[in-house]
Protein backbone atom coordinates (compact mmCIF):
# COMPACT_ATOMS: atom_id res chain seq x y z
CA UNK A 1 0.00 0.00 0.00
CA UNK A 2 1.81 2.71 -1.03
CA UNK A 3 1.31 6.56 -0.69
CA UNK A 4 -0.13 7.89 -3.76
CA UNK A 5 -2.87 4.57 -3.98
CA UNK A 6 -6.39 5.14 -3.60
CA UNK A 7 -6.12 2.32 -0.24
CA UNK A 8 -3.63 4.87 1.11
CA UNK A 9 -6.85 7.43 0.31
CA UNK A 10 -9.37 5.39 2.07
CA UNK A 11 -7.02 4.16 5.08
CA UNK A 12 -6.35 7.86 5.89
CA UNK A 13 -10.26 8.62 6.02
CA UNK A 14 -10.73 5.68 8.37
CA UNK A 15 -7.83 6.71 10.18
CA UNK A 16 -9.00 10.30 10.92
CA UNK A 17 -12.31 9.59 11.65
CA UNK A 18 -11.08 6.62 14.37
CA UNK A 19 -9.05 8.62 15.77
CA UNK A 20 -11.03 11.84 16.65
CA UNK A 21 -14.23 9.68 17.55
CA UNK A 22 -12.36 7.74 19.99
CA UNK A 23 -11.96 8.54 23.36
CA UNK A 24 -9.21 10.90 24.44
CA UNK A 25 -7.14 7.98 26.42
CA UNK A 26 -7.43 5.63 23.82
CA UNK A 27 -6.45 7.97 21.07
CA UNK A 28 -2.94 6.48 20.94
CA UNK A 29 -4.18 3.17 20.82
CA UNK A 30 -6.00 3.90 17.45
CA UNK A 31 -2.75 4.89 15.75
CA UNK A 32 -0.93 1.95 17.40
CA UNK A 33 -3.49 0.19 15.64
CA UNK A 34 -3.17 1.83 12.60
CA UNK A 35 0.73 1.96 12.48
CA UNK A 36 0.81 -2.01 13.09
CA UNK A 37 -2.33 -2.69 10.29
CA UNK A 38 -0.15 -0.33 7.93
CA UNK A 39 3.08 -2.06 8.03
CA UNK A 40 1.49 -5.26 7.63
CA UNK A 41 -0.92 -4.25 4.72
CA UNK A 42 2.90 -3.20 3.02
CA UNK A 43 5.11 -5.88 4.20
CA UNK A 44 3.04 -8.94 6.07
CA UNK A 45 5.01 -11.25 7.98
CA UNK A 46 7.66 -9.40 8.06
CA UNK A 47 6.13 -7.32 10.33
CA UNK A 48 7.73 -9.96 12.95
CA UNK A 49 11.13 -8.44 12.45
CA UNK A 50 10.41 -4.80 13.19
CA UNK A 51 8.37 -6.31 16.32
CA UNK A 52 11.86 -7.68 17.21
CA UNK A 53 13.88 -4.59 16.88
CA UNK A 54 11.36 -2.99 18.84
CA UNK A 55 11.24 -5.66 21.77
CA UNK A 56 14.80 -5.26 22.00
CA UNK A 57 15.37 -1.54 21.96
CA UNK A 58 12.64 -1.33 24.64
CA UNK A 59 14.26 -3.70 26.66
CA UNK A 60 17.76 -2.25 26.61
CA UNK A 61 16.95 0.91 27.12
CA UNK A 62 15.01 -0.11 30.10
CA UNK A 63 18.39 -2.29 31.58
CA UNK A 64 20.48 0.85 30.63
CA UNK A 65 18.58 2.87 32.61
CA UNK A 66 18.39 0.43 35.64
CA UNK A 67 21.96 0.74 35.67
CA UNK A 68 22.36 4.20 35.87
CA UNK A 69 19.70 4.44 38.56
CA UNK A 70 21.46 1.96 40.37
CA UNK A 71 24.32 3.86 40.00
CA UNK A 72 22.79 7.38 40.94
CA UNK A 73 21.39 5.64 44.20
CA UNK A 74 25.16 4.48 45.36
CA UNK A 75 26.30 7.93 44.40
CA UNK A 76 23.79 9.47 46.50
CA UNK A 77 25.07 7.57 49.29
CA UNK A 78 28.31 7.66 49.10
CA UNK A 79 30.40 10.30 50.68
CA UNK A 80 33.13 10.25 48.47
CA UNK A 81 35.54 13.29 47.57
CA UNK A 82 34.13 15.13 44.07
CA UNK A 83 37.07 13.59 42.48
CA UNK A 84 36.51 9.88 43.70
CA UNK A 85 32.86 10.46 42.59
CA UNK A 86 33.67 11.47 38.89
CA UNK A 87 35.61 7.56 38.95
CA UNK A 88 32.27 6.43 40.39
CA UNK A 89 30.08 7.60 37.22
CA UNK A 90 32.75 6.55 35.02
CA UNK A 91 32.44 2.97 36.48
CA UNK A 92 28.58 3.26 35.84
CA UNK A 93 29.00 4.24 32.41
CA UNK A 94 31.36 1.21 31.96
CA UNK A 95 28.54 -0.92 33.24
CA UNK A 96 26.31 0.27 30.67
CA UNK A 97 28.15 0.71 28.07
CA UNK A 98 28.11 -3.23 27.10
CA UNK A 99 24.23 -3.60 27.27
CA UNK A 100 24.08 -0.57 25.24
CA UNK A 101 26.69 -1.90 22.48
CA UNK A 102 24.86 -5.63 22.65
CA UNK A 103 21.45 -3.25 21.80
CA UNK A 104 23.21 -1.75 18.78
CA UNK A 105 24.39 -5.04 17.71
CA UNK A 106 21.14 -7.17 17.86
CA UNK A 107 19.19 -4.62 15.78
CA UNK A 108 22.61 -3.50 13.56
CA UNK A 109 22.51 -7.24 12.84
CA UNK A 110 19.50 -7.71 11.19
CA UNK A 111 19.48 -4.80 8.73
CA UNK A 112 22.90 -6.25 7.97
CA UNK A 113 21.73 -9.40 7.50
CA UNK A 114 18.82 -8.77 5.64
CA UNK A 115 20.07 -5.92 3.57
CA UNK A 116 23.56 -6.75 3.15
CA UNK A 117 24.64 -10.62 3.51
CA UNK A 118 24.54 -11.48 -0.30
CA UNK A 119 26.72 -8.16 -1.01
CA UNK A 120 29.02 -9.93 2.06
CA UNK A 121 28.84 -13.08 -0.28
CA UNK A 122 29.16 -12.04 -3.46
CA UNK A 123 32.79 -10.11 -2.15
CA UNK A 124 34.10 -12.94 -0.17
CA UNK A 125 32.82 -15.49 -3.17
CA UNK A 126 35.11 -13.33 -5.73
CA UNK A 127 38.32 -13.10 -3.41
CA UNK A 128 37.94 -16.46 -2.32
CA UNK A 129 37.29 -17.86 -5.82
CA UNK A 130 34.72 -20.34 -7.11
CA UNK A 131 36.86 -22.94 -7.12
CA UNK A 132 37.05 -22.97 -3.10
CA UNK A 133 33.68 -22.82 -2.65
CA UNK A 134 32.13 -20.01 -0.76
CA UNK A 135 29.16 -18.71 0.53
CA UNK A 136 25.77 -18.89 -0.59
CA UNK A 137 23.23 -16.39 -1.83
CA UNK A 138 20.10 -16.42 0.34
CA UNK A 139 16.41 -14.57 -1.09
CA UNK A 140 15.87 -12.45 1.82
CA UNK A 141 13.06 -10.35 1.77
CA UNK A 142 13.72 -6.40 2.87
CA UNK A 143 11.43 -5.23 5.68
CA UNK A 144 9.90 -1.84 4.88
CA UNK A 145 11.83 0.97 6.02
CA UNK A 146 14.06 -1.03 8.13
CA UNK A 147 16.81 1.74 7.65
CA UNK A 148 14.97 3.87 8.86
CA UNK A 149 13.89 2.59 11.79
CA UNK A 150 16.92 0.89 12.59
CA UNK A 151 18.80 3.96 12.97
CA UNK A 152 15.73 5.36 15.45
CA UNK A 153 16.03 2.36 17.34
CA UNK A 154 20.17 2.74 17.90
CA UNK A 155 19.73 7.11 18.83
CA UNK A 156 17.07 5.93 21.25
CA UNK A 157 19.00 3.58 22.77
CA UNK A 158 22.31 6.29 22.59
CA UNK A 159 19.71 9.18 23.85
CA UNK A 160 19.03 7.11 27.06
CA UNK A 161 22.70 5.85 27.67
CA UNK A 162 23.87 9.61 27.36
CA UNK A 163 21.23 10.54 29.62
CA UNK A 164 19.00 12.58 26.83
CA UNK A 165 15.98 11.10 27.77
CA UNK A 166 14.00 8.34 29.78
CA UNK A 167 13.67 5.56 28.72
CA UNK A 168 9.62 4.13 27.73
CA UNK A 169 7.95 2.67 30.56
CA UNK A 170 5.27 1.29 27.74
CA UNK A 171 6.13 -1.21 25.68
CA UNK A 172 2.91 -0.49 23.38
CA UNK A 173 3.57 3.31 23.45
CA UNK A 174 6.95 2.58 22.68
CA UNK A 175 5.73 0.52 19.87
CA UNK A 176 3.77 3.39 18.22
CA UNK A 177 7.24 5.34 18.43
CA UNK A 178 8.95 2.55 16.54
CA UNK A 179 5.88 2.13 14.02
CA UNK A 180 4.04 5.87 13.27
CA UNK A 181 2.83 4.50 9.95
CA UNK A 182 3.23 8.35 8.02
CA UNK A 183 7.01 8.18 8.49
CA UNK A 184 8.36 4.53 9.15
CA UNK A 185 8.53 3.59 5.28
CA UNK A 186 10.80 6.29 4.44
CA UNK A 187 11.55 8.96 7.45
CA UNK A 188 12.27 11.13 8.40
CA UNK A 189 14.40 9.72 10.88
CA UNK A 190 12.79 11.09 14.18
CA UNK A 191 14.25 11.50 17.80
CA UNK A 192 12.31 10.28 20.97
CA UNK A 193 11.88 13.73 22.32
CA UNK A 194 10.65 15.43 19.41
CA UNK A 195 7.85 12.59 18.40
CA UNK A 196 6.91 10.79 21.47
CA UNK A 197 4.75 13.15 23.64
CA UNK A 198 2.95 14.10 20.52
CA UNK A 199 1.56 10.47 19.36
CA UNK A 200 0.92 9.93 22.88
CA UNK A 201 -1.13 13.15 23.52
CA UNK A 202 -4.35 13.47 22.05
CA UNK A 203 -5.34 15.94 19.73
CA UNK A 204 -8.45 17.48 19.04
CA UNK A 205 -10.32 18.17 15.34
CA UNK A 206 -8.53 21.46 14.12
CA UNK A 207 -10.42 22.39 10.59
CA UNK A 208 -6.78 25.09 9.58
CA UNK A 209 -5.06 22.12 10.78
CA UNK A 210 -6.20 19.44 8.55
CA UNK A 211 -6.46 22.15 5.97
CA UNK A 212 -2.98 22.66 5.56
CA UNK A 213 -2.02 19.09 6.53
CA UNK A 214 -3.89 18.00 3.24
CA UNK A 215 -2.41 21.40 1.04
CA UNK A 216 0.87 19.17 1.91
CA UNK A 217 -0.45 15.96 0.83
CA UNK A 218 -1.44 17.28 -2.51
CA UNK A 219 1.34 18.66 -3.06
CA UNK A 220 3.64 15.50 -2.16
CA UNK A 221 1.62 14.43 -4.69
CA UNK A 222 1.93 16.47 -7.59
CA UNK A 223 5.60 15.93 -6.75
CA UNK A 224 5.41 12.14 -6.75
CA UNK A 225 3.08 11.63 -9.77
CA UNK A 226 3.41 14.38 -11.67
CA UNK A 227 7.20 15.06 -11.66
CA UNK A 228 9.02 11.84 -10.48
CA UNK A 229 6.78 8.97 -11.76
CA UNK A 230 7.16 11.31 -15.11
CA UNK A 231 11.04 11.97 -15.17
CA UNK A 232 11.58 8.13 -14.28
CA UNK A 233 10.95 7.45 -17.97
CA UNK A 234 13.70 9.50 -20.19
CA UNK A 235 16.03 9.08 -16.64
CA UNK A 236 15.48 4.84 -16.57
CA UNK A 237 16.29 5.06 -20.58
CA UNK A 238 19.28 6.57 -20.50
CA UNK A 239 20.84 5.09 -17.06
CA UNK A 240 19.31 1.71 -18.55
CA UNK A 241 20.69 1.37 -21.90
CA UNK A 242 23.68 4.01 -21.04
CA UNK A 243 26.14 2.55 -24.64
CA UNK A 244 23.89 4.10 -26.56
CA UNK A 245 23.73 7.73 -25.51
CA UNK A 246 27.03 9.85 -24.92
CA UNK A 247 27.99 13.55 -23.91
CA UNK A 248 25.67 15.95 -22.85
CA UNK A 249 22.27 14.30 -22.81
CA UNK A 250 23.95 11.89 -20.12
CA UNK A 251 24.58 14.80 -17.73
CA UNK A 252 21.43 15.86 -18.38
CA UNK A 253 19.89 12.35 -17.42
CA UNK A 254 22.35 12.54 -14.11
CA UNK A 255 20.84 16.05 -13.20
CA UNK A 256 17.30 14.74 -14.25
CA UNK A 257 17.17 11.43 -11.86
CA UNK A 258 18.84 14.16 -8.96
CA UNK A 259 15.36 16.04 -9.66
CA UNK A 260 14.01 12.66 -9.87
CA UNK A 261 14.78 11.29 -6.55
CA UNK A 262 14.17 15.24 -4.99
CA UNK A 263 10.95 15.17 -5.93
CA UNK A 264 10.35 12.30 -4.86
CA UNK A 265 11.47 11.83 -1.39
CA UNK A 266 10.47 15.30 -0.63
CA UNK A 267 6.84 14.32 -2.32
CA UNK A 268 6.71 11.07 -0.27
CA UNK A 269 8.20 13.25 3.07
CA UNK A 270 5.46 16.35 2.26
CA UNK A 271 2.78 13.45 2.13
CA UNK A 272 4.00 11.91 5.75
CA UNK A 273 3.60 15.50 6.54
CA UNK A 274 0.73 16.08 6.12
CA UNK A 275 -1.48 13.06 6.94
CA UNK A 276 0.82 13.79 10.56
CA UNK A 277 -0.60 17.49 10.80
CA UNK A 278 -4.07 16.18 10.38
CA UNK A 279 -3.91 14.16 13.34
CA UNK A 280 -2.25 17.30 15.11
CA UNK A 281 1.56 15.35 14.87
CA UNK A 282 4.33 17.88 13.30
CA UNK A 283 7.07 15.55 12.07
CA UNK A 284 10.49 16.93 11.68
CA UNK A 285 11.36 18.88 8.06
CA UNK A 286 13.73 16.66 5.72
CA UNK A 287 14.43 19.14 2.83
CA UNK A 288 14.88 22.88 3.09
CA UNK A 289 15.28 23.56 -0.86
CA UNK A 290 18.76 21.74 -1.41
CA UNK A 291 19.36 22.44 -5.34
CA UNK A 292 19.32 26.40 -3.84
CA UNK A 293 22.68 25.61 -2.32
CA UNK A 294 26.04 27.22 -2.79
CA UNK A 295 28.67 23.94 -1.20
CA UNK A 296 28.42 20.61 -0.98
CA UNK A 297 28.33 20.68 2.81
CA UNK A 298 24.89 23.18 2.37
CA UNK A 299 23.56 20.76 -0.01
CA UNK A 300 23.88 18.04 3.00
CA UNK A 301 22.54 20.54 5.06
CA UNK A 302 19.42 20.74 3.62
CA UNK A 303 19.31 17.39 2.12
CA UNK A 304 17.58 14.69 3.97
CA UNK A 305 18.06 16.42 7.14
CA UNK A 306 17.34 14.06 9.87
CA UNK A 307 19.93 11.69 8.24
CA UNK A 308 22.57 14.51 8.27
CA UNK A 309 21.64 15.15 11.65
CA UNK A 310 21.49 11.54 12.77
CA UNK A 311 25.27 11.30 11.29
CA UNK A 312 26.75 14.02 13.20
CA UNK A 313 25.27 13.13 16.52
CA UNK A 314 25.92 9.52 16.62
CA UNK A 315 28.61 9.04 14.40
CA UNK A 316 30.75 12.05 13.39
CA UNK A 317 31.09 14.14 17.13
CA UNK A 318 31.60 11.03 18.98
CA UNK A 319 34.50 10.14 16.40
CA UNK A 320 36.25 13.62 15.84
CA UNK A 321 36.15 14.15 19.64
CA UNK A 322 37.31 10.72 20.75
CA UNK A 323 40.39 9.99 22.62
CA UNK A 324 41.94 8.06 19.57
CA UNK A 325 41.49 10.87 17.68
CA UNK A 326 42.59 13.27 19.98
CA UNK A 327 45.81 11.09 19.92
CA UNK A 328 46.40 11.04 16.24
CA UNK A 329 46.09 14.74 15.30
CA UNK A 330 48.78 15.33 18.24
CA UNK A 331 51.18 12.70 16.50
CA UNK A 332 49.76 14.01 12.86
CA UNK A 333 51.04 17.83 13.67
CA UNK A 334 54.76 16.29 14.30
CA UNK A 335 54.46 15.35 10.91
CA UNK A 336 52.22 16.99 8.69
CA UNK A 337 52.10 20.64 10.43
CA UNK A 338 49.30 22.27 12.61
CA UNK A 339 47.09 22.59 9.41
CA UNK A 340 46.81 19.09 8.12
CA UNK A 341 47.48 18.04 11.76
CA UNK A 342 44.48 20.18 13.47
CA UNK A 343 42.05 18.75 10.53
CA UNK A 344 43.15 15.26 10.18
CA UNK A 345 40.24 14.01 13.22
CA UNK A 346 37.28 15.92 11.44
CA UNK A 347 38.25 14.86 7.60
CA UNK A 348 38.56 11.36 8.71
CA UNK A 349 35.40 11.92 10.28
CA UNK A 350 33.85 12.83 7.70
CA UNK A 351 34.88 10.27 5.14
CA UNK A 352 33.62 7.79 7.14
CA UNK A 353 30.39 9.17 7.86
CA UNK A 354 30.17 9.45 4.20
CA UNK A 355 31.47 6.37 2.96
CA UNK A 356 28.36 4.93 5.84
CA UNK A 357 26.06 7.50 4.05
CA UNK A 358 26.98 5.65 1.26
CA UNK A 359 26.72 2.36 2.04
CA UNK A 360 23.59 3.07 3.88
CA UNK A 361 21.64 3.76 0.72
CA UNK A 362 22.17 0.62 -0.68
CA UNK A 363 24.49 -3.01 -0.75
CA UNK A 364 26.63 -1.94 -4.26
CA UNK A 365 29.95 -0.50 -4.54
CA UNK A 366 28.37 2.63 -6.52
CA UNK A 367 26.62 3.34 -3.35
CA UNK A 368 29.64 3.33 -1.67
CA UNK A 369 31.28 5.61 -4.49
CA UNK A 370 28.63 8.16 -4.00
CA UNK A 371 29.43 8.88 -0.40
CA UNK A 372 33.09 9.03 -1.25
CA UNK A 373 32.40 11.30 -3.71
CA UNK A 374 30.43 13.59 -1.68
CA UNK A 375 32.93 13.11 1.02
CA UNK A 376 35.96 14.50 -0.93
CA UNK A 377 34.34 17.75 -1.80
CA UNK A 378 33.65 18.09 1.64
CA UNK A 379 36.75 17.55 2.77
CA UNK A 380 38.20 20.22 0.08
CA UNK A 381 35.27 22.04 1.66
CA UNK A 382 37.41 21.72 5.08
CA UNK A 383 40.84 22.48 3.60
CA UNK A 384 40.82 25.04 0.97
CA UNK A 385 38.36 27.46 2.44
CA UNK A 386 40.98 30.00 2.76
CA UNK A 387 42.44 28.85 -0.59
CA UNK A 388 38.89 29.48 -2.13
CA UNK A 389 38.79 33.35 -0.64
CA UNK A 390 42.10 33.72 -1.85
CA UNK A 391 41.42 33.06 -5.17
CA UNK A 392 38.25 34.87 -5.44
CA UNK A 393 40.15 38.44 -4.24
CA UNK A 394 42.25 37.38 -6.81
CA UNK A 395 39.61 37.79 -9.63
CA UNK A 396 37.70 40.79 -7.80
CA UNK A 397 34.76 38.87 -7.16
CA UNK A 398 31.92 40.47 -5.51
CA UNK A 399 31.16 37.79 -3.35
CA UNK A 400 27.76 39.34 -2.19
CA UNK A 401 26.69 39.42 -5.46
CA UNK A 402 23.79 37.27 -7.62
CA UNK A 403 26.27 36.32 -10.20
CA UNK A 404 28.94 34.58 -7.64
CA UNK A 405 26.07 32.93 -5.50
CA UNK A 406 24.23 31.91 -9.14
CA UNK A 407 27.62 30.67 -9.94
CA UNK A 408 27.76 28.90 -6.94
CA UNK A 409 24.17 27.30 -7.09
CA UNK A 410 25.44 25.83 -10.43
CA UNK A 411 28.66 24.61 -9.64
CA UNK A 412 26.80 22.42 -6.72
CA UNK A 413 24.11 21.49 -8.68
CA UNK A 414 26.96 19.90 -11.59
CA UNK A 415 28.89 18.24 -8.58
CA UNK A 416 25.36 16.46 -7.21
CA UNK A 417 24.23 15.58 -10.56
CA UNK A 418 27.72 13.88 -11.29
CA UNK A 419 27.31 12.38 -8.41
CA UNK A 420 24.05 10.88 -9.02
CA UNK A 421 25.48 8.59 -11.74
CA UNK A 422 27.01 6.87 -9.03
CA UNK A 423 23.69 6.27 -6.82
CA UNK A 424 21.80 5.43 -9.84
CA UNK A 425 24.17 3.55 -12.48
CA UNK A 426 23.20 0.35 -12.91
CA UNK A 427 26.85 -0.61 -11.63
CA UNK A 428 30.09 1.09 -10.60
CA UNK A 429 31.36 0.02 -13.91
CA UNK A 430 28.72 1.38 -15.80
CA UNK A 431 28.87 4.94 -13.87
CA UNK A 432 32.86 5.09 -14.56
CA UNK A 433 31.55 4.45 -18.12
CA UNK A 434 29.00 7.36 -18.19
CA UNK A 435 31.06 9.83 -16.72
CA UNK A 436 33.93 8.68 -19.57
CA UNK A 437 31.19 9.26 -22.18
CA UNK A 438 30.11 12.87 -20.42
CA UNK A 439 33.32 13.83 -22.15
CA UNK A 440 32.66 11.79 -25.52
CA UNK A 441 31.03 14.37 -28.34
CA UNK A 442 29.62 16.88 -25.69
CA UNK A 443 29.75 19.28 -28.01
CA UNK A 444 26.71 17.40 -29.61
CA UNK A 445 23.18 18.96 -29.68
CA UNK A 446 21.79 16.83 -32.16
CA UNK A 447 19.28 15.30 -29.81
CA UNK A 448 17.73 18.31 -29.04
CA UNK A 449 15.83 17.97 -32.70
CA UNK A 450 16.87 14.68 -34.09
CA UNK A 451 13.88 12.89 -32.26
CA UNK A 452 15.66 11.55 -29.42
CA UNK A 453 13.72 13.47 -26.62
CA UNK A 454 10.73 11.34 -27.68
CA UNK A 455 12.48 8.30 -28.27
CA UNK A 456 13.18 8.64 -24.40
CA UNK A 457 9.75 7.61 -24.29
CA UNK A 458 7.79 10.85 -23.60
CA UNK A 459 5.55 12.26 -26.30
CA UNK A 460 6.36 16.30 -27.10
CA UNK A 461 2.99 17.31 -24.64
CA UNK A 462 4.19 15.11 -22.09
CA UNK A 463 7.71 17.26 -21.37
CA UNK A 464 5.80 20.45 -21.53
CA UNK A 465 3.46 18.83 -18.97
CA UNK A 466 7.14 18.07 -17.32
CA UNK A 467 8.84 21.20 -17.56
CA UNK A 468 5.62 22.98 -16.26
CA UNK A 469 5.18 21.16 -12.94
CA UNK A 470 9.40 21.94 -12.34
CA UNK A 471 9.09 25.67 -13.32
CA UNK A 472 6.19 25.23 -10.30
CA UNK A 473 8.22 23.59 -7.91
CA UNK A 474 11.25 25.72 -8.21
CA UNK A 475 9.28 28.96 -7.85
CA UNK A 476 7.62 27.71 -4.89
CA UNK A 477 11.03 26.98 -3.58
CA UNK A 478 12.38 29.78 -4.54
CA UNK A 479 9.67 31.50 -2.31
CA UNK A 480 10.43 29.16 0.54
CA UNK A 481 13.98 30.56 -0.18
CA UNK A 482 13.16 33.89 0.50
CA UNK A 483 11.23 33.27 3.72
CA UNK A 484 7.62 33.26 2.37
CA UNK A 485 5.22 30.06 3.14
CA UNK A 486 2.37 29.40 0.44
CA UNK A 487 0.26 27.49 2.56
CA UNK A 488 0.27 30.82 4.64
CA UNK A 489 -0.05 32.84 1.45
CA UNK A 490 -2.72 30.41 0.34
CA UNK A 491 -5.28 31.53 3.75
CA UNK A 492 -4.42 34.95 3.00
CA UNK A 493 -6.76 34.28 0.26
CA UNK A 494 -10.46 34.70 -0.58
CA UNK A 495 -12.73 31.42 -0.52
CA UNK A 496 -12.69 31.67 -4.22
CA UNK A 497 -9.03 31.73 -4.99
CA UNK A 498 -8.30 28.92 -2.28
CA UNK A 499 -10.74 26.39 -3.42
CA UNK A 500 -9.83 26.93 -7.19
CA UNK A 501 -6.10 25.86 -5.92
CA UNK A 502 -7.60 23.13 -3.92
CA UNK A 503 -9.82 21.90 -7.31
CA UNK A 504 -6.57 22.51 -9.42
CA UNK A 505 -4.43 20.69 -7.81
CA UNK A 506 -6.49 17.67 -7.55
CA UNK A 507 -7.51 17.86 -11.61
CA UNK A 508 -3.95 18.39 -12.35
CA UNK A 509 -3.19 15.12 -10.44
CA UNK A 510 -6.11 13.34 -12.11
CA UNK A 511 -5.41 14.09 -15.46
CA UNK A 512 -1.10 14.51 -15.07
CA UNK A 513 -0.21 11.76 -12.73
CA UNK A 514 1.78 9.04 -13.92
CA UNK A 515 0.16 5.81 -13.00
CA UNK A 516 1.15 2.10 -13.11
CA UNK A 517 -0.17 -0.88 -13.23
CA UNK A 518 -3.67 -1.23 -11.12
CA UNK A 519 -3.52 2.69 -10.65
CA UNK A 520 -0.64 3.06 -8.43
CA UNK A 521 2.03 5.03 -9.28
CA UNK A 522 5.75 3.94 -9.57
CA UNK A 523 6.89 2.56 -6.02
CA UNK A 524 8.55 5.62 -3.72
CA UNK A 525 12.81 5.09 -4.54
CA UNK A 526 13.34 5.26 -0.74
CA UNK A 527 10.12 3.08 -0.43
CA UNK A 528 12.36 0.19 -0.55
CA UNK A 529 15.30 0.85 2.69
Amino acid sequence: MTFVSPKFLLFIALVLCAYFVAPKKVRWIVLLVASYAFYYLSSGKLLLIHMITTVVTFVVARWIYAINEQGKRELARSKLPRKEKKALRAQIKRKARPVLVLGICVVLSLLLVLKYYNFFADNINSLVGASRGGLPYLSLLLPIGISFYTLQAIAYMVDVYRGKCLPDSNIFKFALFMSFFPQIVQGPIPRYKQLANQLYEPHDFDYVRVCHGAQLVLWGWIQKMIIADRLAIPVNEVFEHYENYHGLLVFLAAAGYGLQVYTDFSGGMDIARGVSQMLGIELELNFKQPYFSTSIEDFWRRWHITLGSWMKNYVFYPLSLSRSFATLSRRSRKFLGDFVGKRLPPILAMFIVYFLVGFWHGADWKYIAYGVWNGIFLVLGILLPEQYARWADACHIDRESFSWRAFQITRTFCICSLGRLFSRGVSFTAAISMFSSIGYRWRDLSFLYDGTFTALGLATPEWFVLIAFVAILLLVDRYHERGGHIRESIDRQNLVFRWAVYIGAIVAILIFGSYGSGFEAVSFIYGGF
